[in-house]
């Protein structure tokens, strides 16, 4: 091989190892960019996702936020939002107005007790009842289920005077009412199945429909802040007054003798 083939030969191949070392170098620009561009985009992501975290954890609860909705009261309510919510005849010259909060245990033996004699009353025309739903017992356990159930008596309150009477009954019997640990009347479905025992809500369209869009569900908010704000000294349920007054000093009239006695005698006062 001559010289000049000799030093041809070298310089093609600095030529060579020139243009490699071009192309890897490119390759590493822009896989360096790549993983740059990368990083960029995942801490934007994070930092999207904890923004988005952020936002969603300081949105209220569904609940919360019925506090501010327009009410829609049901049929057969008076008073603001419909919360003045009044049965019996008009000619009973006093009213008995009893705080119930739906999860309640105690509520619940008053009314399987105790329940018929105040029914009788009313209907007999010896005092009208208040009915004024709380839902305090929800606070304990971060729970759902007073305030839907409320609002699901709402439902049947827009039915018929008669429709609510009888599905209270039915929330608070034996059967359906669950232990004050089990939020069942969270569940729409668990309401229903109950509801469906009452002749005039059995099947209703209507009133299933009301449950499931929780139309009334602002309206229970604003029911359960009338036992919140209540002036009678009322601070847990069963409560009873009448004339202004608490009855029993508070304290839950669970027998129908004690019933008979403590509101004969407030009826007289």
């Amino acid at each position: 091989m001559s010289k000049r083939n000799s030093q041809s030969a070298k310089t093609a191949a600095r030529e060579r190892l020139r243009a490699e070392r071009e192309r890897q170098a490119k390759r590493d620009k822009v896989k360096r960019q790549a993983i740059v561009a990368g990083s960029v985009v995942a801490v934007l992501a994070l930092a999207g996702g904890i923004g988005y975290a952020v936002v969603q954890s300081q949105k209220p609860s569904h609940w919360e936020a019925m506090k501010d909705e327009k009410v829609v009261a049901p049929a057969n309510t008076t008073g603001t939002d419909g919360t003045t919510v009044v049965f019996g005849k008009s000619s009973a010259k006093k009213t008995l107005k009893i705080y119930e909060d739906p999860r309640c245990p105690v509520c619940a033996q008053f009314e399987q007790t105790v329940g018929p004699t105040v029914k009788k009353d009313v209907d007999d025309g010896k005092f009208k009842f208040q009915y004024v739903g709380a839902t305090f017992i929800d606070n304990k356990d971060n729970g759902e289920g007073s305030k839907n159930a409320l609002s699901a008596m709402g439902a049947a309150l827009n039915v018929s005077p008669e429709a609510f009477l009888e599905y209270k009954t039915a929330l608070y019997s034996k059967k359906w009412h669950p232990d004050e640990t089990t939020d069942k009347f969270k569940d729409d479905a668990y309401l229903i199945k109950v509801a469906d025992t009452v002749s005039a809500l059995k099947g209703n369209a209507k009133f299933q429909d009301a449950v499931k869009k929780g139309t009334y569900d602002a309206w229970a908010m604003a029911m359960s802040k009338t036992f919140d704000d209540n002036k009678e000294g009322v601070t847990g349920t069963p409560g009873f007054v009448m004339d202004g007054k608490q009855l029993n000093n508070g304290s839950p009239l669970m027998t129908v003798a004690d019933f008979d006695k403590v509101v004969g005698a407030a009826l007289k006062g």
